[in-house]
């Protein structure tokens, strides 16, 4: 599995659609400070469902991707990204050789996701990139200080991070959504219990 191509349209310093293309091997972005290098990793960050504004190194709201305008072009009103991972090995759980995440957002706060053009939710696009090393969480993306942070946060926190490697995050997700179905079940329960205690004192009376 490896990154076949990246898309900009409206994202941060990229207003015209930009088309990265990437091949096997290594590929290296070089350019001169604030030429807007790493707008790539972050705009990579942002497709996969990053929501952190802090992460995407805007200031304080998540308008900030979309390209603001200059002296000599005026502001646009959405930015868009896609990437296209190669699927040729079956590693996504999806018939299709290539697999394409796309992700909009417009200056109005409406935010789009599809997988392949058919839309879908962001929690579709977190399952499944989960135990890839490739999501949000994961290991793939490592940005400058990242290794410090790592290195020095507790071991608690980085538990995360081997558990992705070790392909056991989608079934602690899943353990985490069913507790908390029963959880809420178990106040479901409880309601009616309170319902049931309520209605027996009323059918002696009656």
């Amino acid at each position: 599995m490896f990154l076949k191509r990246l898309e900009l349209k409206g994202f941060k310093s990229f207003p015209e659609k930009t088309v990265l293309e990437f091949d096997k091997g290594i590929t290296a972005v070089v350019g001169p400070n604030g030429s807007g290098k790493s707008n790539i990793s972050v705009a990579v960050r942002w497709v996969l469902g990053e929501q952190s504004v802090k992460n995407l190194r805007g200031s304080n709201k998540m308008e900030d991707v979309i390209f603001a305008g200059t002296q000599n072009r005026i502001k646009l009103g959405f930015a868009e990204v896609s990437i296209v991972m190669d699927n040729s090995e079956g590693n996504f759980n999806i018939a299709y050789n290539e697999v394409a995440i796309t992700r909009r957002l417009y200056r109005s706060g409406e935010s789009e996701f599809s997988i392949n053009n058919s839309s879908c939710r962001l929690k579709d696009i977190h399952e499944l990139f989960m135990d890839t090393g490739i999501g949000r969480e994961g290991y793939s993306i490592i940005g400058q200080g990242r290794i410090d942070d790592i290195l020095s946060t507790k071991s608690e926190d980085r538990r995360t991070i081997f558990e992705e490697a070790a392909g056991i995050i989608k079934f602690k997700t899943r353990r985490i959504e069913a507790e908390r179905k029963l959880e809420k079940e178990k106040q479901n329960l409880v309601r009616v219990n309170d319902i049931i205690s309520e209605l027996e004192t009323q059918i002696e009376p009656l």
